[in-house]
């Protein structure tokens, strides 16, 4: 048999790359970049070329798994299902529907068919406990930009392909090639910059590979963001330096702005960020003085105490300084399909809205109809009515990836009944009583409904299928219907495509009223999430209209582009005034609760540095716990080492290479030691998703190096009061050897 190409997007981190795979007899044979797609242009990182080792990894679920007297044995899938209609709707109706929870893991955000119809779930279920990982990563930024702009995902990016002057603080997109910012090949971008007379200028407690290549580096104590950005915001009013540029006429609050950071002067942060007065003071004006200039920040200031108040000054700055919605500076993508910011009235609408209930033990507040996932525990743990009795996972490992993951595991043993949509038997699905595999990436069709709402290039890409899928296994959307049905009453039997069909027939009545007969005749042929991408790709900015723009875009023009790299829609334009969604019509730039808030780093300006703190750290091999189970990703140096400054090493007797015990509080690991003048002196860097020793699990290679769980180490009630994210950084510890 000849061997064949095919071209598809990766799925397993933010970047998108696009990937030319040769397959023969059946199977990948070579993964490299494709050189024609037009958002990456051939990069590619060893994730993408790893999609072979997990296609392959027999560790990988293939059948259902049912767990009798304590051990998972192979099911099949009407088995699976009869299993779940037999236990789970009699508990929803004896403890009602709240006492069922849902909680979806961050790989859902790249598959289509989940992070389409999880949404149907969470309606069939009526629960109002709806957890996910963006409370581990990414709230505090949707929060505010939702808050300024009027949409969770009106997120302003870097223009990076214009701009002179970029400064990245607590993110390393070298690593990452982007988060919360979809732009593969951020090493070759950063350096055309510099090539061009660019500066980058990077803020971190860890001189990270993004710090190796900037222009300047400065170190700043882990959580001490909030007053960095503050103190700058303070230097551009002190010293007249506010220019709102082009989106003046549409900014709301800059007087309440100039009120609220007047405590903030650089001289009373100084101490507290761990860089001098007038470097803050320097940095400030060099971001008010670039032509063309944006501020981006990621994880590192996102989970921490003041998370969400961090976020906030971001844009602020971006505002202030004239570099909002200006090619160069801040800008906003237009998706080509399911951004919300581009329906409907453009310019005006409600806004966001959060707390409409909250969490039963804590009373957390819901925050993008998501509670905290650290109050999850408790939850299960805490009697009474409204006890959580019930789970159902799709894709998250949430043991290692949210604080107290032991805690955690416990309240998990104590369920009544547990459902786990997975491709592997975790730290987290060897509790679940069903576990429901999903398909291999290279066995489904793939569109990104997320990421093109935040990728530095408009664009639009679908991707085939690579392989045939295995005979009798559902896609992963008809997995969630079924299970949708099961909870309905309409039984474990029932044919999900037409159950599809039916609910797809009425959503077009509803959205579409007169023209419904249309929209339906015009997706014949097409199926599951293909329909609810074409309708969106017709209805969105570059949209055909259902053939009122013959020229505009529907599903088949951006299949038909498949092998030629997709379609370019154009570098990101001004989108201000009609991207907006606010109430008022307006950026709300001093949202009554950021305002608010900003108390608490007020009264913190006196608090003492703790003198030993932890954080995260990003590796590109290992964006997900499971990618430690693929030998192309695992092979090399251990990675899961403690880096500790050679000042800290000296001061409590640790050598590099042996072990140390790492505590806070009662919690305590132990981690290999790596002494390295990368960390700022006291910070200690540990990365996450590691742990791969729990008894249960299936991961044989992760299990071979586990590695040690950074999260074991931190409070579970430790969490932004805004955005209800955890805490993950910053965190005092003592280290021992």
């Amino acid at each position: 048999m000849s061997d064949t190409l095919h071209y598809r997007v990766c799925p397993l981190c933010e970047a998108c790359c696009g990937l030319e795979i040769k397959v023969r007899d059946g199977q990948p044979i070579s993964i490299r970049g494709h050189a024609a797609d037009v958002l990456s242009a051939g990069y590619l990182c060893p994730k993408g070329v790893a999609l072979k080792d997990l296609h392959e990894d027999p560790d990988r679920l293939r059948t259902p798994l049912i767990k009798r007297d304590g051990v998972h044995q192979s099911a099949t899938w009407d088995e699976a299902f009869a299993e779940i209609e037999q236990r789970l709707p009699p508990l929803m109706a004896a403890h009602g529907r709240n006492a069922t929870v849902v909680l979806v893991g961050n790989p859902s955000a790249h598959k289509i068919g989940l992070l389409s119809y999880f949404p149907k779930l969470v309606r069939a279920l009526g629960t109002q406990n709806v957890f996910s990982a963006s409370t581990l990563d990414q709230m505090p930024k949707q929060l505010a930009s939702g808050r300024l702009f009027g949409h969770w995902l009106s997120i302003a990016l870097p223009d990076i392909d214009r701009t002179d002057l970029l400064l990245v603080i607590g993110a390393n997109p070298l690593a990452s090639n982007g988060s919360m910012w979809t732009v593969p090949d951020f090493k070759g971008k950063a350096k055309a910059m510099q090539a061009r007379g660019g500066k980058l200028i990077v803020i971190d407690p860890r001189r990270t590979e993004t710090a190796a290549v900037a222009d300047a580096h400065h170190f700043i104590r882990p959580g001490a963001d909030v007053f960095l950005l503050a103190a700058m915001v303070h230097t551009l009013f002190a010293e007249d330096l506010v220019r709102l540029g082009v989106v003046e006429n549409w900014v709301n609050g800059v007087d309440e702005v100039r009120a609220a950071v007047a405590p903030f002067s650089p001289d009373a942060v100084a101490l507290r960020c761990g860089l001098s007065a007038p470097t803050i003071r320097s940095l400030a004006r060099e971001l008010a003085g670039a032509e063309r200039a944006a501020v981006y920040a990621r994880i590192g200031t996102c989970t921490q105490e003041y998370g969400t108040l961090a976020s906030w000054l971001v844009d602020v700055l971006n505002v202030l300084t004239g570099h909002l919605d200006m090619p160069g500076g801040a800008m906003f993508a237009k998706a080509a399909a399911f951004a919300a910011n581009t329906m409907g009235r453009p310019g005006v609408g409600k806004g966001i809205a959060t707390g409409r209930h909250q969490a039963r033990v804590s009373g957390a507040p819901e925050v993008f109809g998501e509670l905290p996932i650290t109050c999850l525990a408790e939850e299960i743990e805490t009697a009474g009515a409204g006890q959580v009795r019930a789970l159902i996972t799709v894709a998250g490992n949430p043991v290692l990836s949210s604080p107290d993951g032991p805690r955690l595991a416990q309240a998990l043993d104590s369920l009544d009944f547990m459902v786990s949509l997975d491709i592997y038997l975790n730290e987290t699905t060897r509790h679940a009583d069903v576990i429901l595999p999903g398909l291999s990436p290279l066995e489904e069709m793939h569109f990104d409904m997320a990421f093109p709402q935040l990728s530095w290039r408009n664009q639009a890409r679908y991707s085939p299928p690579v392989l045939l899928r295995p005979a009798g296994q559902p896609e992963e959307w008809q997995t969630l219907l079924k299970l949708a049905a099961i909870v309905q009453g309409k039984g474990a039997q029932v044919d999900a495509d037409a159950l599809d069909d039916a609910q797809f027939a009425e959503d077009a009545q509803r959205l579409f009223g007169a023209q419904a007969d249309a929209v339906l005749r015009a997706t014949q042929g097409l199926r599951g999430p293909q329909r609810g991408i074409d309708v969106a790709l017709r209805s969105g900015p570059y949209g055909d209209r259902f053939g009122l723009q013959p020229d505009g875009l529907n599903l088949a023009k951006v299949m038909a582009s498949n092998a030629s790299g997709g379609i370019d829609l154009g570098p990101l334009q001004p989108r201000i005034p009609e991207l907006l969604r606010t109430a008022s019509g307006k950026i709300e730039l001093a949202p009554a609760s950021f305002i608010a808030d900003l108390q608490r780093p007020i009264a913190d300006l006196q608090r003492p540095a703790p003198e030993l703190v932890v954080i995260g750290r990003r590796d590109v091999r290992s964006n997900n716990s499971w990618m430690h189970n693929l030998p192309l990703l695992a092979k090399g140096p251990m990675r899961c080492t403690a880096l500790v400054h050679p000042i800290d090493a000296a001061r409590l007797q640790l050598t590099d290479g042996a072990l140390a015990t790492l505590e806070n509080g009662a919690r305590q690991v132990q981690a290999q030691v790596q002494i390295s003048d990368q960390m700022m002196p006291g910070v200690v860097s540990l990365p996450h998703g590691w742990g791969h020793h729990l008894p249960g699990a299936r991961l044989t290679l992760a299990a071979q190096r586990p590695g040690v769980n950074l999260n074991a180490l931190l409070d579970d009630q430790l969490r932004d009061p805004l955005s209800g994210n955890a805490v993950l950084g910053g965190v005092a510890i003592t280290m021992r050897p």
